[in-house]
């Protein structure tokens, strides 16, 4: 997917600077495996143009990207996404999609640094791609969301079974999102943040 197949914008996208109101600023990731929708979902939320730096993918990638199941995919993200978000008069959202093949994963590191949280957009005909993903995530001890990325052929699974197949915690939120649609994308930033400030006031205080 790529952002111009997201939902169209209702008036111009504002280039203004932030409200004089805003007091905080987020750094969120938005992270998955190959082709399953970042820069789609990036687009379709950010208030701002977002900037992106997705290339036409060529002969050169044969073999090495595995594009089963989204053979259609023409484009591919080989530095990151960025958008902007304002959720209220006092809070933004910077948003960072990274790049899904492995072989840029030595990207994360730096798009990593700062973000306070993530969410993680999962297809379902390739669930492989996602633990590798989630185990860099735990790994790096950044708290994350799990989104489902809504694809015309894709089978679908209750919660349930998707949270067992891939050994999601019982805390970490899952949720259906349509990664085309801004207010879906929008509710699944939303429910990063909730969960964020879930972590934040249950976690133990130090003896």
């Amino acid at each position: 997917m790529d952002f111009r197949s997201s939902e169209p914008v209702v008036g111009p996208r504002s280039e203004d600077a932030l409200p004089a109101s805003v007091t905080s600023a987020v750094k969120v990731v938005v992270v998955g495996g190959f082709g399953v929708g970042k820069t789609t979902m990036v687009g379709a939320v950010s208030e701002i143009r977002p900037l992106t730096t997705e290339e036409t993918m060529t002969q050169a990638s044969a073999g090495v990207d595995d594009i089963a199941g989204i053979e259609r995919k023409s484009e591919t993200t080989v530095a990151m996404d960025f958008g902007r978000i304002t959720l209220n008069d006092e809070l933004v959202l910077y948003l960072f999609g990274t790049p899904g093949q492995q072989r840029f994963w030595f990207l994360w590191n730096g798009l990593f640094e700062g973000a306070l949280g993530a969410v993680v957009l999962i297809d379902t005909r390739r669930l492989e791609d996602s633990f590798d993903v989630m185990g860099r995530l735990e790994e790096r001890g950044t708290p994350f969301v799990v989104a489902i990325n809504a694809f015309p052929d894709a089978p679908s699974h209750p919660v349930a079974e998707l949270r067992a197949a891939l050994d999601i915690p019982d805390d970490v939120p899952v949720i259906d999102c349509d990664a085309r649609k801004r207010g879906s994308s929008r509710d699944a930033l939303l429910t990063l943040m909730r969960y964020l400030h879930t972590l934040t006031t249950t976690t133990p205080e130090p003896w």
